[in-house]
């Protein structure tokens, strides 16, 4: 045991005081050259390493960008990748999802519809690169509000049954200019496949007609993507419109002025020549196919001699007020002579067959007429030929239309109409 007084091993008792501390300082100068070496040499470029794999090389775009206040709803959402492909995209509003489509590259993916006015939006889209590395991006937004909206309206009620004519009738509020636009923003899901084409009548109406008569017993489902499309410039719809609806079972007339008969084929089938009394010289009933439009028990009617006299079993055709209907005071006459004001005369056990079972829709053909019908006398889409319902369209395309949807396709695809089929373009006069 070493006394205060002494050094250890003959050192002086003030240096054996600082042998500890030069140890520990030792020591820690060792641990500060390893943690130097880890972090230096080793630990960082590992780290930095890890990073650069994980890094995805896409990079994905997303339109309207991140805090837009006023994006157009026409314009949808656009996301764009590069240096690899979409893989999934989500736009999200408090509502339902909203759809879109990918390219055939899988780089570029559209929102299908027309975005809601007025609204805010988040996209959340992934991409991933060659190597299967991901990359997630999100894009909020809200759409402008508009100034000036329209509204559309459909002629077809819920669930309800029409003839084989029978065309699609839309109508609209404000005049359209954006014709194409609205024409792709309309789907249509038939039971059966369906070819025919959009027709604009003016502005504000537009039709749409098949190619041929409508396949009997078909079910109908329509869609009006409307809402957010810029039909005018500065006006936008407010809101989408769907209807489904029904064609029965098929009832064709055809009316001739001139061996003064009525041939009716129900089901496809000839159900009797009737004989029939049409308009007289200068009340002539003017040709061409028109359909039925309402119908009632009696009607009402009024002409030279005569007001608000009861007609039965009563059918009209015509704006102007030509009928299918019962003349018990003209049997004599039917058959034989025009002797009517422009109606089409039946007995009364005819009449009352064809009232039973026409509904609106069901063509009326009249020809032999030295009278040519006049346009929108009726509904009366069915003076246009293919070429010319074709031409009424903004597309110029066909729509082809059946369980899964419709699409719109090049005419030069579409098959030749079946023989039988209907010969529009007979409101011509001799």
């Amino acid at each position: 045991m070493l006394d205060s007084g002494e050094t250890d091993a003959g050192r002086p008792r003030a240096l054996a005081g600082r042998r500890p501390w030069l140890v520990i300082t030792a020591f820690l100068g060792i641990l500060a050259l390893f943690a130097a070496g880890c972090s230096g040499v080793g630990a960082r470029p590992v780290a930095q390493a890890k990073a650069q794999r994980a890094a995805s090389a896409a990079r994905l775009t997303i339109t309207p960008a991140s805090g837009m206040r006023n994006a157009r709803p026409g314009e949808g959402v656009t996301v764009a990748a590069s240096h690899g492909s979409v893989k999934n995209v989500t736009v999200t509003s408090g509502r339902d999802p909203v759809s879109g489509y990918l390219n055939a590259t899988r780089t570029v993916w559209h929102s299908r519809w027309a975005l809601q006015p007025s609204h805010g939006y988040t996209v959340t889209a992934t991409a991933v690169d060659p190597s299967g590395r991901a990359l997630t991006r999100t894009s909020s937004f809200r759409t402008l509000t508009p100034s000036a909206t329209f509204q559309a309206q459909i002629f077809e009620g819920y669930r309800q049954t029409y003839g084989v004519g029978m065309p699609i009738i839309l109508t609209f509020s404000h005049p359209v200019t954006d014709r194409m636009t609205v024409e792709r923003s309309l789907q249509l899901w038939t039971s059966k496949p369906v070819t025919g084409a959009w027709y604009w009548d003016g502005s504000q109406s537009l039709v749409f007609r098949p190619r041929t008569y409508w396949p009997q017993n078909t079910d109908v489902s329509f869609a009006a993507h409307l809402d957010g499309v810029e039909a005018a410039p500065g006006v936008y719809g407010v809101a989408n419109l769907t209807q489904s609806f029904r064609i029965g079972e098929s009832l064709i007339a055809v009316v001739s002025t001139t061996s003064h008969d009525a041939t009716i084929y129900f089901r496809g089938k000839l159900l009797g020549v009737w004989p029939a009394s049409t308009g007289s010289p200068g009340d002539d009933t003017a040709n061409g196919t028109y359909l039925t439009i309402e119908k009632a028990n009696p009607v009402l009617m009024s002409g030279p001699g005569y007001t608000d006299f009861p007609v039965p079993y009563s059918v009209r055709f015509t704006f102007s007020g030509d009928y299918m209907h019962d003349a018990y005071w003209s049997v004599g006459e039917q058959g034989y002579a025009n002797v009517s004001h422009g109606c089409v005369n039946l007995s009364p056990a005819h009449a009352e067959v064809y009232y039973n079972l026409a509904v609106p829709g069901d063509p009326v053909i009249i020809k032999g007429s030295p009278v040519a019908g006049a346009w929108d006398d009726g509904w009366t889409e069915w003076f246009l030929t293919w070429t010319q319902l074709l031409r009424g369209s903004a597309t110029h395309e066909a729509v082809q239309a059946g369980p899964s949807g419709s699409s719109f396709v090049n005419p030069a695809t579409v098959a030749t109409p079946p023989l039988g089929a209907p010969h529009p373009g007979n409101y011509h006069g001799p």
